[in-house]
């Protein structure tokens, strides 16, 4: 084989180091861009306008409230009221996963509870 040609060096035809380190750097570039997608849904949801600091109140009734005030005042959701808020909820807790504690994810989940019972769907 040839002194300059890649595969000699183990490396697969037609690819550089170069080349394939620039590819490495533009995908941990664009990863560290998408990592944080769900704040931005959080921030600029096309259904609700939350109150600022929703989820960080520790009265599930106040949370629950807030919610159902945000899903009432808005005119883009596509649901009726009581979905699009208990979506935006499950949204929340789905997406905070191993970060959110105990005690926080029972008092998001007290809050479904009172969701559905300020829109009177207890069952």
């Amino acid at each position: 084989m040839t002194r300059g040609s890649n595969v000699s060096k183990g490396r697969a035809a037609g690819k550089t180091r170069s080349a394939r380190h620039i590819k490495g750097r533009v995908s941990a570039q664009r990863r560290s861009d998408s990592h944080r997608w769900s704040a931005a849904v959080m921030k600029r949801s096309n259904a609700l306008d939350l109150e600022a600091g929703v989820f960080t109140q520790r009265s599930p009734h106040a949370i629950a409230a807030s919610l159902k005030r945000s899903a009432l005042a808005s005119r883009r959701r596509k649901a009726e009221p009581f979905r699009s808020a208990m979506s935006m909820l499950n949204f929340h807790i789905n997406r905070s996963g191993r970060d959110l504690s105990a005690q926080r994810r029972d008092i998001l989940e007290r809050a479904k509870g009172e969701l559905r019972r300020l829109f009177g769907r207890e069952a």
